[in-house]
């Protein structure tokens, strides 16, 4: 089971703001589904073969994961770089963790993370 959906509401509230700020996690902007107002949400994007992917920390409920998949698209700014990422889609562990570096941490087991959002830069896609 993802991360209980209260703790997702205080860091949304007080961690978030603070880690957009400072300039150490990847920032994805993106347009509420309802309001259209825009969002920016910190986390940690893993580059794949031809994009980004996401560890799903809260699940493919989460607000921010359901405006970015009805949107069909978002901003993803990293390292100071804003790159439009397109064709966001949830994936299973099996493909993310084939997908992802060798290097690169997996979720403990303990928290029982099954859902990840895979995005594609557009260049790739246009390109």
């Amino acid at each position: 089971m993802p991360m209980p959906r209260w703790w997702g509401h205080i860091n949304k509230r007080v961690f978030n703001p603070r880690a957009v700020k400072s300039g150490k996690w990847a920032v994805l902007t993106h347009v509420g589904r309802s309001s259209g107002m825009p969002y920016r949400t910190p986390m940690e994007a893993h580059p794949v073969e031809g994009g980004y992917l996401v560890v799903l920390v809260y699940g493919s409920r989460s607000d921010w994961v359901r405006n970015v998949l009805a949107a069909g698209q978002a901003k993803l700014t990293i390292n100071g770089e804003e790159v439009e990422v397109t064709a966001p889609r949830v994936v299973s562990e099996a493909e993310a963790f084939e997908a992802l570096a060798v290097e690169v941490k997996r979720p403990p087991k303990a928290l029982r993370i099954t859902e990840f959002l895979r995005m594609d830069t557009a260049l790739e896609r246009d390109g």
